[in-house]
Formats: C-alpha cells, sequence, structure tokens
C-alpha cells in the first residue's frame, strides 16, 4: 500500500510539470503568432480574418486582434463571402480549409493565407498543392514558431519553392509575384480581326509581333510584368471553323489564360471569365446610302404642299381685292371669277397681265404686291429646280422595319450572330426569314463586308464602322452609313475572355484601366485606319463606282413635265374650241335675227 501511494505521487509529480511546460509553451507560441499578426497588420495585409479550424492557437487570438474575424470550424461556408475587404486566411493545419462554396472560392482565390503546420509536412509540398489550385499568396508557421521564428513563405519564379522569412527580419513575408514572371509563358490567341489584332514583323529581328487597340493591351502587359507570349495557334484548326467564340470557349475551358479578343458581355450574368468593361460601343447596321431622286421625280419634290397651299391663299385675297376694288363692291364676286382671275393668274406664274387705265392708288398697291409676290415666286422655285437638277437630293433613309421589307436590301448575318438579330432584339423580331442571309464561314462574311456590296446590310460595332468610314473618304463619295435607328445593340460591353482562376487578374485589370485613364484606348483606335493601311489590310479601291452620265438629262428625265404640258395644252384646246363653237352659235343666231 506505501509503494502504490509512492507511485500516485511520483506521476502526480510528473503530470503537474507536464502541465506547467505545456501551459507555458502555448502562451510563447500564441505570443508570437500575435506578434506576426500584428506586423502583417502593420504592413496593411488585412482587415478581416477569416480562421478555417477550430483545434490551434488561432482562434483563441481573434479576441486580442481589433479586426472582425469569422470561425469556420467545419473547414467550409454555406455562405458566400461578400465582404469587401482586405482578407487573411488562417488555416489551423494543412488542408484544413475544405471550402465547397464555389463563389466564395472565386473571391477568396487572391487572399493571403497563413497556415499552422502540425507533423511531418513540408513547405515545399504545401506550396506545390497550393500551385495547383493557383493560389499563391501563401505563408507557414510549425509549431516551433515560438523557438525559431521561421515563416515559410512560397515563391513561384525561383528554384525553391519556398523562402524562409525570419519574423525579425525586414524581408516581406507576402510578395507580389506576378509583378515580375521572369519570362514565364501568358498563354493566348489572336482572333486577327483587324483593327482589334493585325498581325505586324519586326524589320530587324524578323519577330512577328501584334497590333491594334485589343493586341496593344496584351502585348504591353506581357512586357511590363517581364513575361513571354505563348501564342497557342494549333487551337485555331478545329473542326475547320475559327470564330471569336471559339477563344471565349477556349479561355473557360483553361486553354487559355487571356485571349487576344473582345467579347460582349451585356447579357451575361456570370463574368467568372471575363475581365473588367475595356470598351463600350454600339453594334449598329451599316446600311447603303438611299439612291439620288431621279431627274423625272424632280419636279414634284421641289412642289411642298405647305407652300403651295399659302400661295394659294394668296391668291384667293389678291383675286377678291381685285375685282372688290374694280367693281367697289362685292356683287360680282363668283367663284369662277375668283379662280379664274386672269391677272391673278398670269402675275403668279410671272407672265404680263394688262394694267388697268385710270387705276386708283389701291389698285396699284394691289398690282405691285402681285409683281412682287410672282418674282418670289418664280425665283424660289427656280433656285429649287436648278439646285436639284445639278445635286439631286437622296431618297429617305431606312429607320423602321416597314422601310426595311419596302426596300431591295438583304441582312447579311454570320451563323454566331443570328439569335442576337431574331431572339435578343425585339426591335427586329419583324425581319422575316427571307430578308437574312446566313454565312457560315466568317471570312467570307468579313470579305463581303469589305467590298461595300450595296445589295446587302452589315452588322459592324461603331469602333469598326469608324475605319470604314476613313476608308470612304478615298471614294468619290460614299457608299454606306451608320444606322443609329436600325441597331442590334446600342451599348454593348466589350471585354477581354480569361482563365477562370487566373492568378495575376488584378494586375491584368487594373493595366486595363490605366491604359483607358491615359487615353491610349482613344489613340489606338483613331490610328487604326492608318495602321490597316500601312500593312496593307485596306485597299485603296475606290467601291463607289460613280456612273459616267452622273450630269445627263434624258428625254425620259422629263416624262412629267411633258406629260403635264401635254395635258394642259390638251385643256387650252378644249377651251378654244368651246369657244368657236359659242362664237358660231351666236353668229347663226344673228343671221336668222336679220332675216326676220
Amino acid at each position: 500500500m506505501a509503494w502504490f501511494i509512492i507511485i500516485l505521487l511520483c506521476l502526480g509529480n510528473s503530470m503537474a510539470q507536464f502541465l506547467n511546460i505545456t501551459n507555458k509553451t502555448k502562451p510563447d507560441l500564441e505570443e508570437r503568432l500575435v506578434g506576426l499578426l500584428l506586423r502583417l497588420q502593420t504592413e496593411k495585409i488585412y482587415d478581416t480574418l477569416l480562421i478555417y479550424g477550430r483545434d490551434c492557437a488561432f482562434p483563441s487570438l481573434s479576441s486580442r486582434l481589433q479586426v472582425p474575424t469569422v470561425l469556420v470550424s467545419s473547414g467550409s461556408t454555406n455562405f458566400e463571402w461578400n465582404f469587401s475587404s482586405l482578407t487573411l486566411v488562417l488555416s489551423c493545419e494543412f488542408q484544413a480549409e475544405r471550402e465547397e462554396n464555389y463563389r466564395t472560392l472565386m473571391k477568396l482565390q487572391l487572399a493571403r493565407r497563413l497556415i499552422l503546420l502540425r507533423g511531418d509536412f513540408q513547405p515545399d509540398t504545401v506550396c506545390d498543392f497550393y500551385s495547383k489550385k493557383d493560389q499563391y499568396n501563401i505563408a507557414m508557421v510549425k509549431e516551433n514558431f515560438d523557438q525559431f521564428g521561421v515563416v515559410y513563405s512560397c515563391r513561384l519564379f525561383q528554384d525553391r519553392n519556398y523562402e524562409k522569412v525570419n519574423l525579425f527580419d525586414v524581408n516581406p513575408i507576402f510578395v507580389e509575384q506576378f509583378r515580375n514572371m521572369h519570362g514565364a509563358p501568358i498563354r493566348t490567341i489572336t482572333d486577327n480581326l483587324a483593327p482589334r489584332s493585325m498581325l505586324t514583323q519586326d524589320p530587324k529581328t524578323g519577330e512577328k509581333k501584334w497590333i491594334g487597340y485589343v493586341a496593344n493591351v496584351i502585348s504591353q502587359f506581357i512586357e511590363k510584368v517581364n513575361a513571354t507570349m505563348d501564342m497557342q495557334e494549333e487551337l485555331t484548326d478545329i473542326e475547320g471553323k475559327f470564330f471569336v467564340a471559339n477563344i471565349s470557349k477556349w479561355t473557360a475551358d483553361d486553354l487559355l489564360d487571356i485571349g487576344m479578343t473582345m467579347e460582349s458581355t451585356g447579357e451575361m450574368s456570370n463574368f467568372d471569365t471575363f475581365t473588367y468593361p475595356y470598351l463600350t460601343c454600339s453594334y449598329c447596321f451599316m446600311v447603303p446610302l438611299p439612291d439620288l431622286v431621279p431627274y423625272n421625280e424632280i419636279y414634284g419634290v421641289i412642289i411642298d404642299r405647305g407652300v403651295l397651299g399659302v400661295l394659294f391663299v394668296l391668291f384667293i385675297i389678291f383675286s377678291v381685292m381685285l375685282i372688290y376694288i374694280k367693281q367697289r363692291s362685292f356683287r360680282g364676286l363668283s367663284l369662277t371669277r375668283v379662280l379664274m382671275n386672269d391677272m391673278c393668274l398670269r402675275g403668279f406664274l410671272g407672265q404680263p397681265f394688262p394694267f388697268p387705265r385710270q387705276s386708283c392708288r389701291k389698285l396699284k398697291l394691289i398690282c405691285l404686291l402681285l409683281c412682287f409676290a410672282s418674282l418670289m415666286t418664280t425665283t424660289m422655285y427656280g433656285a429649287y429646280l436648278k439646285t436639284f437638277l445639278y445635286s439631286p437630293p437622296a431618297e429617305p433613309k431606312m429607320r423602321t422595319i416597314s422601310d426595311f421589307e419596302k426596300s431591295r436590301y438583304t441582312i447579311a448575318m454570320n451563323w454566331a450572330e443570328i439569335n442576337l438579330l431574331l431572339f435578343r432584339n425585339s426591335k427586329l423580331q419583324g425581319v422575316s426569314d427571307a430578308r437574312v442571309q446566313i454565312f457560315e464561314d466568317y471570312l467570307e462574311f468579313l470579305s463581303l463586308r469589305e467590298s461595300f456590296d450595296t445589295d446587302y446590310i452589315f452588322p459592324v460595332n461603331s469602333v469598326r464602322w469608324s475605319t470604314y468610314n476613313e476608308q470612304q473618304k478615298l471614294f468619290h463619295h460614299p457608299v454606306f452609313y451608320y444606322s443609329d435607328d436600325f441597331c442590334l445593340s446600342r451599348y454593348s460591353i466589350l471585354s477581354f475572355p480569361i482563365r477562370r482562376h487566373l492568378p495575376y487578374r488584378e494586375l491584368f485589370e487594373e493595366h486595363i484601366l490605366r491604359q483607358k485613364e491615359f487615353g491610349l484606348l482613344d489613340l489606338w483606335i483613331d490610328h487604326s485606319f492608318l495602321d490597316m493601311l500601312r500593312l496593307e489590310l485596306m485597299p485603296y479601291t475606290d467601291f463607289s463606282e460613280p456612273p459616267e452620265d452622273e450630269l445627263e438629262i434624258w428625254l425620259d428625265d422629263l416624262y412629267w413635265v411633258l406629260g403635264l404640258y401635254a395635258l394642259a395644252l390638251g385643256i387650252s384646246c378644249c377651251c378654244f374650241a368651246l369657244e368657236v363653237l359659242g362664237s358660231l352659235n351666236c353668229w347663226t343666231r344673228l343671221k336668222e335675227y336679220k332675216w326676220r
């Protein structure tokens, strides 16, 4: 019994010493971790803590740090992370973070992580694990951190994938690794659509380069981060087709890092594979300019109904005043005498008329006003006629679907854009299928549009139209115009397609905003036409085809004039015949009277 009591006392003493050591070690580890977190807070690394796991020193530190803290003991959240803050992720052990919420993973991909390693896990193994998940801002501490004060920080572009950083060193724990990629490749592919991206060659080195308001952004970003462009040209030969949508699909499938193209994101709900908007433009139709009014219709164009109504009212007023002043009474007024007043008819047609003798001042004033009205009327219509004969006006432009249905044109569309025409645009849903021609080959569609074929109308964005508009300045006269009334989208948002988990996404979007802020985007767009001419991507051909006989007037152009002249001459002949017949009846009556 005595020996049993002695053994119990020895065990109790040993247990007390172990608990004393444990309690002493744990505060030391916590103090070191608090010092590390305070250092990171001073460096403005975080302002919110997200802790995965439970059985470690991290949860107990949250009460000592005056920052918002979210504790996820199960290793995964059941909500979407929506805190717009700098988040530092703390993991109680390797793979304690078992996040299953996709949106939270996306938003926390670039967040910095501090992991407490337990057991025999090595830093290089941990760095490899997180690099496969495209997470690179990783730092680790072991359980002996209180003794050595060493932090293991993952490094991507060096021989050893991690670096030892002492807690009391000035070396940073987290670094912007993608500021200098040390020649690492960035996978991309171009759509070769001018003026977005145009292939050129360095005359000295013979190296291929791409220029344009899209290609310049990627090229300058690659140069800025000291990377290399890896053009994935082998992807272009898939099923014998190539279209912009293919590039977006390849980036979504992680075959590309950044696509050297742009796609509209205005109607999308998921922007995981697209950058911040780079360009906004309208997407309307380029329509052939309406034909000039034929010469045989110009005589009707110069006649305006409103002006004719005013002239008719003035004619009635002058006619009534002339009859009243002559007779000084309204008894002689009749519809026939007012409408067929000889003086007013001759006066308004600019012909001489007999001036009444012994006229009063009022009658002279009316005749003077009549002569002035005659001069103004004949001068006005003469000027209109000569101007329109020299430069005929154009017919009205298309503004509605009914105008398009009455026209001779056909809408040329690519197969990938037909849904945008028929299903996404309510204004154009009334277009019949017979008036739309679909081209399977996108290059064939581009060739037809660049030939300025006046049998079609083509969809085009406002940026590409600016180059077409500049090209038309080389023509004899413009051929197409950009219709603001006939549009697929008045406000298109264009973005770059990128890989879903691109680790340097923020750097690239910052680069995009800086290019726009300094006005480089506008500069590149303004120089697009000159670049296309220099690279011989735009011909000097005049597609306007001016007619040789554009200033000649043929006999057919006088059809209406001669027809009206013949009609008036026929009416005059009828009146003359009636007058002759009337005079014959008078002579017959006179002879009968004499014989009586």
